[in-house]
């Protein structure tokens, strides 16, 4: 995992974008990575501006959320296919009420007053907080959709919201109260 971070880290050229693509596909459903590292390349969260595309900076740093974005959403499909079959699954399902308690008609039930209450648009905002693994929460609204569609849509908007939201805090554009 190290090698990963560091290989986003050193981004360079149209090859670096493809393992910011990779990256972020991977922490969508896999690695509990944080996200904002993609931003590396173009200056931001770390030192650097390696990313080296003969384009402005302020298009470099859109292709990089575009490319994170998308990477997100992709892996977010595997996770929601993943996570869907698992809380339907036989096993999971037996061993679960062995346990006497049972976590994931808990956590289904805190999920679906949160999904009625803000739909695809509360798992957007939840995947925009910086520094909060990604991976959890696509998981957990995993458990109660099966719109593909919405679902990739929800984790690109999510994954480039953060984005922004890091750059914005990094250059002092977002005041916190």
């Amino acid at each position: 995992m190290e090698a990963l971070r560091i290989a986003v880290e050193a981004a360079s050229g149209w090859s670096g974008l493809l393992i910011i693509f990779v990256y972020s596909f991977l922490i969508a459903f896999i690695l509990p990575l944080p996200s904002e590292i993609v931003l590396c390349p173009v200056g931001y969260v770390c030192a650097g501006n390696t990313l080296g595309l003969a384009l402005p900076l302020p298009v470099q740093v859109v292709i990089v959320i575009v490319t994170s974005g998308l990477g997100k959403a992709a892996g977010s499909l595997i996770a929601l296919y993943v996570g869907h079959g698992a809380s339907h699954s036989g096993p999971v399902i037996r061993a679960v009420q062995r346990l006497g308690f049972d976590p994931v008609e808990w956590s289904r039930k805190r999920m679906v007053a949160l999904t009625k209450e803000y739909g695809y648009l509360g798992m957007a905002i939840g995947l925009t907080v910086p520094g909060f693994p990604d991976t959890l929460s696509i998981y957990a609204f995993s458990i109660l959709e099966d719109d593909y569609t919405k679902f990739a849509g929800a984790a690109f908007a999510g994954s480039a919201g953060r984005l922004i939201v890091t750059i914005g805090a990094i250059e002092g554009l977002l005041i916190f109260v």
